[in-house]
C-alpha cells in the first residue's frame, strides 16, 4: 500500500511550475542571508569543526566547495559542513506555525548538490522554492516539539523534496527518498533542552545530510520503507500522533511557502525579535541602564517554552543557550542598546551588570499574546525604574517579519557587516550582483567559485 503523504509531497517536487516574481526574489534574498550568516560564523568553534572534518574525513579533489576554503569534499560532507556555519549564529531565517523552522538550513545541502550536477541558477532556485514549500506546510501540518521531537525532521523532509527536484526523480523514486530519509533519522528535542551544546547548530546541518544520501540512494535504484508516514509503525504513530491537516496539503501546484517566512534583523531566536525591538525602544528612553528597578516581560507559550522555562535560560553559560534565553535577550539589549554578535561572548555572558538586569525580571506566559500567535510574534515589557518611572513597550510584528519584511538595503547592509572582516569590499559586490542574477546563470558554478577561500 502506498502512502499518501509521500506521494503528495512528490506531486509538489513534480508539478511545481516556474516560481512567481516574488518567489524569485525571496530565494535570491534567502541565499544571501544564508552566505551572511555563513560568513560572520567563521570564528564558531562549531562552524570550525564541522570544517576541519569535511576535509579530513571527506575531502576530495573531484568534490564541492566547502565555503571559504580552498577544499572541496563529497556532496555529504559539504551538505552538513557549509549548512552548520549557516545555523551557526541562529541569525538564519525561520519561518512560525504548529512547529517553528529556519527553512534555509536547506539551503546548503541544495547548492553542494547543485554544484555537483552543474545545475543552472534557475534549475537551484526552483529547487530551493520546492524545499521551502513542503517545510512551511508540514510546520502548518502538526506539532512535534510538544511530543519531544526536533523541527530539523521537517527540515530533512523538506531538504529530500528540494533535492529530488534538482535531480529529477521520477514519483516512485521521491517515495523512496523520502521513506529512506524518514524512518531511520527521527531526531529528539533534546537537542534544544537544558543547558544548549554545539549540537543545537549542527542537527538541521545532519539533517540534510541524511536527505542528499537518501536521494542519492533512491536515485541510485534503492527502495525504502513501506508506507513512512502512515504506516503502523510510522511517522504519524511514533511521531506526531495524529495526521497531517489537510488543508495544508489542499493546492499541491502552489510553491509560495518561502513568501511566509522571516528574516532575522536581530541574531536571536526568532521569538525573542520583538522582545529585542521593544527593549531598544526603552533603552532609548531610559537614560542609565543601572537606573532599572524591575522587569517584567509578558509573552506567548511557544517563547516561554523555548525561552524561558528552563533554569539554564536564566544563567546560560554557552552562547547556543544565551540565543536561547529570553531573560538573557531582553538584558543585553536594555543594558547595551543592541544586541550583535559580541552580545554572545563568554565575558559578555558573565557580565554583572547583565546579570543584574535578569535578577530583578520576571517573564510570565499571557494567554492574550499566545492567541495571537503565530500571526505575530508579539512580547510586551513593562520597566520601572528606582525613580518611580513606568515604560511599557509591546511590539507584535518585529522588523524582518513577512508582515514587515527587512529591505534589499538593509539585507544587503546585514551581509556587509557579517563579511566584512573576511571578505573584500570588491568580493562582497560580485557576490552580491551574481546573487541577483541568479536566474539567468548558466552554471552555479559562476557562485560557488565566488565562495572558495577568504580574503582577509
Amino acid at each position: 500500500m502506498r502512502d499518501r503523504v509521500s506521494q503528495l509531497i512528490a506531486q509538489i517536487v513534480l508539478n511545481s511550475g516556474q516560481p512567481s516574481d516574488g518567489v524569485l526574489h525571496e530565494v535570491k534574498r534567502r541565499i544571501l542571508d544564508s552566505l551572511a550568516c555563513y560568513f560572520g560564523a567563521w570564528g564558531e568553534e562549531s562552524a570550525r569543526i564541522a570544517r576541519e572534518s569535511a576535509v579530513r574525513y571527506g575531502g576530495r579533489k573531484d568534490g564541492v566547495t566547502i565555503w571559504g576554503l580552498d577544499a572541496e569534499a563529497s556532496v555529504e560532507w559539504c551538505a552538513f559542513a557549509n549548512a552548520v556555519g549557516v545555523r551557526a549564529l541562529d541569525f538564519n531565517d525561520t519561518y512560525l506555525s504548529l512547529e517553528p523552522l529556519h527553512p534555509s538550513d536547506m539551503i546548503p545541502a541544495i547548492i553542494a548538490l547543485g554544484e555537483q550536477l552543474n545545475c543552472s541558477g534557475m534549475e537551484l532556485i526552483e529547487s530551493i522554492a520546492v524545499g521551502y514549500d513542503v517545510g512551511c506546510r508540514l510546520c502548518d501540518s502538526a506539532t512535534l516539539r510538544k511530543r519531544g521531537w526536533d523541527h530539523v525532521n521537517y527540515t530533512m523532509i523538506g531538504a529530500v523534496a528540494g533535492l529530488s527536484r534538482l535531480m529529477k526523480l521520477d514519483q516512485n523514486q521521491i517515495e523512496n527518498a523520502l521513506a529512506i530519509a524518514v524512518v531511520p533519522h527521527m531526531a529528539m528535542r533534546q537537542t534544544r533542552a537544558g543547558e544548549l551544546s554545539m549540537w543545537k547548530g549542527a542537527a538541521a546541518a545532519n539533517a540534510c545530510r541524511n536527505a542528499v544520501f537518501a536521494v542519492l540512494l533512491a536515485k541510485a535504484g534503492m527502495t525504502g520503507p513501506s508506507q513512512p508516514f502512515e504506516g503502523e509503525m510510522g511517522f504519524f504513530k511514533q511521531v506526531s500522533a495524529v495526521p497531517f491537516k489537510s488543508e495544508a496539503w489542499s493546492d499541491p501546484v502552489r510553491c509560495d511557502g518561502i513568501l511566509r517566512t522571516f528574516i532575522k534583523l536581530h541574531p536571536v531566536e526568532y521569538h525573542a525579535q520583538s522582545a529585542v525591538d521593544a527593549a531598544l525602544e526603552i533603552y532609548r528612553m531610559l537614560g542609565d541602564p543601572r537606573s532599572i528597578a524591575s522587569v517584567r516581560v509578558e509573552t506567548f507559550e511557544a517563547a516561554y517554552t523555548i525561552l524561558v522555562k528552563d533554569p539554564e535560560k536564566w544563567r546560560p553559560r554557552t552562547r547556543e543557550t544565551a540565543d536561547h534565553s529570553l531573560p538573557y535577550i531582553v538584558a543585553a539589549a536594555l543594558h547595551d542598546g543592541g544586541v550583535w554578535l559580541d552580545t554572545f561572548t563568554p565575558a559578555k555572558i558573565a557580565s554583572t551588570g547583565i546579570r543584574k538586569i535578569i535578577d530583578v525580571m520576571e517573564i510570565v506566559e499571557d494567554e492574550q499574546l499566545t492567541r495571537r500567535y503565530p500571526l505575530e510574534i508579539p512580547n510586551r515589557l513593562t520597566v520601572k525604574t528606582i525613580d518611580g518611572r513606568t515604560i511599557v513597550r509591546e511590539v507584535g510584528i518585529p522588523r524582518g517579519h513577512a508582515g514587515n519584511p527587512m529591505t534589499d538595503n538593509e539585507l544587503v547592509a546585514k551581509f556587509n557587516k557579517l563579511t566584512t572582516n573576511i571578505l573584500s569590499e570588491d568580493r562582497r559586490k560580485v557576490i552580491a550582483d551574481v546573487i541577483w542574477r541568479l536566474d539567468r546563470l548558466q552554471s552555479i558554478t559562476e557562485l560557488t567559485s565566488l565562495l572558495k577561500g577568504l580574503d582577509h
